[in-house]
């Protein structure tokens, strides 16, 4: 399930389906490190341009027009318009003194992977500048390529403030992207907090049994229990089973997950958490993991989770609760756009409600947390002659379409006969030409997206305040109000979400070994689960991981982990 990634006029029409940043002064060597490493071509391209970057940020544009190569992924081009004739060109042009030269149009993101891997291989220039998936390795790659220079000091001296201000409160975002101290992907924003856990339970049942929202496990399984034999729907026990989970391939995960059961015994299992002494620990062998499997195999005992679930994957594990045998489902904040409607359409008189994650016996509490607001990345090539356009670029769509001002030229839409335009005296726009024209459309970067806006312009609905901006509008016309509110929820726990800080590429040790660890996991949790093995087994699994490459793994990812936060 992706996070949320449409541009915000999208908004209109998006089903949400299947989503130590150092300051200016630590960045600052960037340039100086990467010539004592062979990059002095970069440096100088850099320093050649200088003068005519800084008037082109002064203007907003660069007077003569330049030219530079980039990467435009498949594009559905409307109304005439062509790969070399459309209006996004048109516009850069116009507002940027920016057009192509050289650039790739690859048919599709396998496409585009391979032939930048083939061009990494055969030395071929790669253009300008380079879209970098989220991709560990591929970033390894190319950095290793020494074709792309550092970012940092380009980064201090142009970005502006909603792109700084971001990296500062999320210095992770920069994890992946850090080698030897040095910067070399600019991040691309996205909207953050989407994707956090919540509890979707039945509100008809609740109400109907004159419960009140459970605040500790102990709570959700009274809960659990009335669901399943004083079923409000007059369901039989045989035919309830309260909690809607997916034990398939991963237990962390976007629906039906359990990381918040884990968290509340003290960790998130399949990440990598910090300890107490700030270190990276795997949060499947954490002590808290025991506790957690325990319970869940005292939950399948009693019939609370369904005997199929090991089979389940997250869309299959969501329908037992749209067709009415689950009371609780763990998700994001998304569900009334889907899976919700289904269960309305399936089950006359249901109601949902999201509700804040319990906590354990000794008050803990935790959901996980992956998203530091980063959708993709971009590299600058070192013979880029002109390496800061890019940051103009993205600057201006941040500034501008990321929340449209009201009065502004993109209040209701990018361009006027396209996505929007005035019918009856009133601007208006077809839905379903909007969807098609910006499913596709050609942005460099993709749509510009301010990460804490899509939350916070929730949490204002919900509170009762005005729409005021285009594009809180859209929200309140678009969002159901369930989702105000479980937005709102979300924003109230930030404080339990436990981060995965490993997200660099897999290790040596990996590479070798975590595909066999995994499976060894995966087996056993369910096994224990479901009682065909005993609870302590998890005690021997986690002396089996370690002795198989798991303690070795650990101390390779605190290594990676050290090296990217000096």
């Amino acid at each position: 399930m992706s996070t949320f990634k449409k541009p915000w006029l999208m908004l209109l029409v998006a089903t949400v389906i299947l989503i130590t940043g150092c300051s200016g002064k630590n960045n600052g060597n960037d340039n100086a490190s990467g010539a004592a490493s062979g990059e002095t071509s970069a440096t100088a391209s850099a320093s050649t341009t200088e003068s005519e970057a800084d008037l082109a940020f002064k203007n907003g544009k660069y007077d003569p027009p330049i030219e530079i190569s980039t990467i435009i992924m498949p594009k559905k081009y409307t109304k005439g318009e062509t790969q070399n004739n459309n209006v996004h060109d048109r516009w850069m042009l116009e507002q940027f003194g920016i057009k192509y030269k050289d650039t790739w149009y690859p048919a599709g993101s396998d496409q585009y992977k391979q032939k930048l891997q083939l061009g990494i291989a055969s030395g071929e220039k790669l253009p300008d500048f380079v879209q970098v998936p989220t991709d560990p390795v591929l970033t390894n790659q190319l950095i290793e390529s020494g074709q792309f220079i550092p970012i940092g000091e380009l980064f201090d001296k142009y970005a502006n403030q909603i792109w700084k201000d971001h990296a500062q409160q999320h210095p992770e975002l920069w994890y992946p992207f850090t080698r030897d101290g040095k910067k070399y992907n600019l991040p691309i924003l996205e909207y953050t907090d989407n994707d956090d856990t919540l509890l979707w339970l039945r509100e008809d049942w609740m109400e109907k049994l004159n419960l009140e929202a459970p605040k500790t496990i102990a709570d959700l399984e009274n809960i659990m229990d009335k669901f399943k034999n004083q079923n409000p729907d007059g369901l039989a026990p045989k035919d309830v089973y309260p909690l809607a989970i997916s034990l398939k391939n991963n237990t962390n995960t976007w629906m039906g997950g359990l990381d918040w059961l884990f968290g509340a015994y003290g960790s998130v299992q399949e990440q990598w958490n910090k300890d107490a002494n700030g270190n990276l620990e795997y949060g499947s062998i954490n002590p808290g993991a025991k506790q957690a499997l325990a319970k869940l195999q005292e939950w399948m005992n009693k019939g609370y989770i369904h005997p199929d679930s090991a089979l389940w994957d997250e869309g299959k594990s969501a329908e037992l609760w749209t067709k009415g045998n689950a009371g609780v489902l763990p998700g994001a904040n998304w569900v009334p756009d889907w899976p919700a409607p289904d269960l309305l359409k399936n089950v006359k008189g249901s109601k949902y409600k999201a509700y804040p994650v319990p906590a354990g016996p000794d008050g803990l509490m935790g959901t996980k947390w992956q998203n530091s607001g980063v959708n993709s990345s971009f590299m600058i090539n070192k013979d880029a002659k002109h390496p800061e356009a890019i940051i103009l670029y993205y600057n201006y769509l941040l500034d501008n379409l990321a929340n449209p001002a009201v009065g502004s030229k993109f209040e209701y839409g990018f361009a006027q006969g396209y996505d929007w335009d005035i019918i009856d005296g009133k601007p208006t726009g077809d839905k379903e030409k909007i969807k098609d024209f910006f499913n596709d459309f050609p942005y460099i970067t993709g749509p510009a997206r301010i990460p804490d806006l899509y939350m916070k312009s929730l949490v204002k609905l919900a509170d009762g305040q005005p729409a005021e901006t285009p594009y809180e509008k859209q929200l309140a016309e678009f969002r159901k109000p369930e989702n105000w509110y479980a937005a709102k929820v979300v924003m109230s726990q930030l404080d339990i979400r436990k981060q995965n800080y490993f997200t660099g590429a897999a290790t040596p040790t990996m590479i070798e070994k975590w595909s066999l660890l995994r499976q060894s996991e995966l087996e056993t949790f369910n096994k224990i689960i479901y009682g065909k093995l005993p609870v302590d087994a998890f005690d021997t699994f986690v002396s089996n991981w370690k002795a198989n490459g798991g303690e070795q793994i650990t101390k390779e990812v605190n290594e990676w982990f050290q090296s990217v936060t000096k």
